[in-house]
């Protein structure tokens, strides 16, 4: 009996001592996400380096000039980069990536003017961005004009990442009608040209208001082309996107 009641305490004692037992707080693990992201190094080497975060990247971190892939800071943005297909006046698939890299500066002002957009009820929709020049000159020799291609031996505002090609759609993702497809060389892709019903010039004129009041110049041949004020700053750059996996 005295062995009994030994025992009853002993459990009693244990489970009341493992009740008031402070439990360790429960600790949250965090897995790393993997982001690729293109940095500058100098004016003619590219590195892309796999980061390890435990949070959204720090774009402050990042130099002006540094090459940024633009969907990875900003996914409201609409693509259709008509040099990763066929659907071009080459004629051909000449990029690897269907990316939109562009300097980081010019990133931020394109994340900018794309805000001013929405507020309408609209968004940017890009065609190129960075262009390595190796494809400008391929451009050059098909199309020698430099009304619609620039000559490789100064090089494009694309290939300083400082350029983009784009048009406006709404909020279906339909594209604003602009009179011409893009690359149409010719007149009516003027921004002079005013034979077109009142609606597409208008359509134009949005555009074209909304990135100089951010910027933006544009070129008097191309309707799309717009390029970063200062763009040339930044030295003429030649290398290939690597794809994602």
């Amino acid at each position: 009996m005295k062995f009994t009641f030994i025992i009853f305490t002993f459990l009693i004692t244990f489970f009341t001592s493992c009740k008031n037992e402070k439990k360790p707080p429960l600790k949250l693990k965090i897995e790393p996400i993997e982001v690729k992201v293109i940095v500058e190094v100098d004016s003619s080497k590219i590195i892309i380096s796999q980061l390890k975060l435990y949070s959204k990247l720090k774009l402050t971190e990042f130099k002006d000039s540094s090459f940024v892939a633009l969907k990875m800071i900003d996914t409201t943005f609409q693509y259709d980069m008509k040099y990763a297909t066929s659907d071009n006046f080459l004629k051909e698939k000449v990029y690897d990536c269907a990316d939109c890299l562009v300097r980081y500066n010019t990133a931020k002002q394109l994340i900018k003017v794309n805000d001013t957009f929405k507020k309408l009820g609209y968004k940017i929709k890009f065609f190129d961005c960075y262009r390595p020049l190796s494809i400008q000159k391929k451009m050059w020799r098909i199309y020698p004009d430099k009304r619609y291609v620039a000559n490789p031996t100064k090089g494009s505002n694309h290939n300083r990442g400082s350029a983009v090609d784009i048009t406006l759609v709404d909020s279906l993702g339909v594209e604003l009608d602009m009179g011409t497809g893009f690359d149409f060389f010719g007149r009516k892709a003027h921004h002079a040209y005013q034979n077109f019903p009142q609606q597409i010039l208008e359509n134009r004129k949005l555009l074209k208001s909304v990135m100089e009041a951010n910027g933006f110049w544009s070129i008097s041949s191309e309707w799309w082309h717009y390029n970063l004020a200062k763009s040339y700053q930044y030295k003429v750059s030649d290398f290939k996107t690597e794809c994602e996996n």
